[in-house]
């Protein structure tokens, strides 16, 4: 922006501009009728806050290449687990019969799938363990195991530059800004280049600041009518 059009915008201005766009964008995010398929996996990498470590928890839409939980948690843990998993329930108008989401070895899913079966919520778990397929189902869900370790990377390679972030609030609004722009505006090869989720009101927009500053405008008017509802 100096360089091009001579205004100065310190960082910090920056970071206000992302987390007040993040808090317009994270419930129309959350909120949206996504149309899902029945291929859901999930998995957690790392990300640093305060100087520590925290955990992202990614529930993911394997086929559709849709975002549908994004947690940050200090804790690698069953609770963290049980709400990323209601993340991606929240957002089916019922639940499958057959619904299947496919981990690692982490215990803590199963524990999470114990808490569900105990609220008459049922699905299957699927754990694909270590790098090497010895075992039935590690051989045959490891490729979707593998889609959501793609994710992951994709994340780091956005993620890297920031260095961590110096609060809960920063990571937040970060991992938020990304499931947006992976949801509705990044085109994917796998889906012939087109983006996971086709909006008419974004697909037509020539540019993405143009496709942004649009979302932007969606989200704001998704709120407006919510609060009037």
């Amino acid at each position: 922006m100096q360089d091009v059009h001579g205004v100065a915008i310190s960082h910090q201005t920056i970071l206000n501009y992302e987390n007040s766009v993040a808090l317009l964008l994270k419930p129309y995010v959350d909120h949206y009728p996504y149309e899902l398929s029945d291929q859901f996996c999930g998995d957690e990498t790392y990300i640093r806050v305060n100087g520590k470590w925290h955990y992202l928890f990614f529930f993911f839409d394997a086929v559709k290449k849709i975002v549908l939980s994004y947690r940050v948690s200090p804790n690698r843990d069953t609770a963290s687990a049980i709400q990323a998993i209601n993340d991606v329930l929240l957002k089916m108008e019922e639940i499958p019969e057959n619904l299947t989401f496919v981990v690692d070895g982490n215990p803590i899913y199963l524990l999470a799938q114990h808490f569900f079966a105990q609220n008459d919520i049922s699905f299957d778990v699927k754990q694909v363990i270590g790098l090497t397929n010895e075992d039935p189902i590690s051989t045959e869900y490891r490729p979707l195991k593998q889609i959501i370790e793609r994710l992951n990377r994709t994340f780091k390679g956005n993620y890297r530059s920031t260095q961590g972030f110096g609060s809960d609030h920063g990571s937040v609004s970060f991992v938020t800004l990304f499931a947006a722009y992976f949801n509705f505006l990044r085109p994917h090869a796998s889906l012939e280049g087109k983006v996971p989720v086709v909006n008419p009101k974004l697909s037509g927009l020539p540019t993405m600041p143009a496709r942004w500053t649009k979302l932007i405008e969606l989200a704001q008017r998704w709120i407006v009518e919510q609060r009037s509802a």
